[in-house]
């Protein structure tokens, strides 16, 4: 599909910046949702199907790796929000019944609110300067605090900052671990560091689009966290 194809080369093009990424994210989801509307291509859903698989095998090999297993959060739109979420409750950074995608989604939106210079120049505008004017951030940051539309790089920086806490994020393509850090805490290359949100980014193994998942730590769970995960907890 075209839209496809677009999102590709924006993604295959050299020194790629944040908002090329974003615009790529963007396209890809236009994709998904026009997906809905296109004649079944046999070649084409075979294609998606190998590399669907080939990017669940890098997620898996890397997951062994850190110790971690994957946990299907619903794929609602909220997503990041959720995986992020269950992340800083098994942390201990929220109460688990705070634990929620409104919280996460809250509290990136006010952080961004509060920093539009860090956000602002990473966000792609239809204006002349190809810069969100102070209303249309206003607008963004709006929507990702009161809606279910999807997440990405520009709210898990704001996440990472929003909370004091890294962000790995593990990916089928290069590099597998993405490392968002907040900006008060020296760059690490430490994948294995043990206080940092885990999340998967997947683009091929959900019919729907983009998904993230939380990444759960594979050793013996504590009761505090056993109780995290309990039929009894808040969802």
């Amino acid at each position: 599909m075209q839209l496809e194809k677009v999102a590709d080369d924006i993604d295959a093009a050299p020194k790629q910046d944040s908002k090329s990424r974003h615009k790529a994210r963007q396209a890809r989801k236009a994709a998904a949702l026009a997906d809905k509307f296109t004649p079944v291509d046999a070649d084409a859903d075979a294609k998606l199907e190998k590399e669907a698989r080939e990017e669940e095998r890098i997620i898996n090999r890397t997951c062994d790796e850190l110790g971690v297993k994957m946990h299907e959060i619903n794929p609602d739109g909220h997503c990041l929000f959720s995986a992020v979420a269950e992340q800083l409750a098994i942390l201990g950074i929220l109460p688990s019944a705070e634990a929620t995608y409104e919280a996460t989604r809250r509290a990136a939106a006010d952080y961004m609110q509060t920093h539009p210079d860090d956000f602002i120049p990473f966000l792609p505008s239809d204006s002349e300067t190809g810069l969100m004017s102070p209303q249309e951030f206003e607008n963004y940051c709006a929507t990702v605090r009161d809606t279910a539309v999807w997440g990405g790089e520009p709210e898990i920086q704001a996440l990472s900052r929003a909370y004091n806490v890294p962000i790995h994020v593990i990916q089928g393509e290069s590099p597998h671990v993405v490392v968002h850090n907040p900006s008060d805490i020296p760059k690490t290359s430490d994948v294995k560091a043990e206080q940092v949100v885990r999340i998967s980014y997947h683009r091929r193994m959900y019919g729907l689009g983009e998904h993230y998942n939380s990444l759960r730590p594979k050793r013996s769970l504590t009761d505090g966290i056993k109780a995290i995960f309990s039929p009894s907890s808040p969802p």
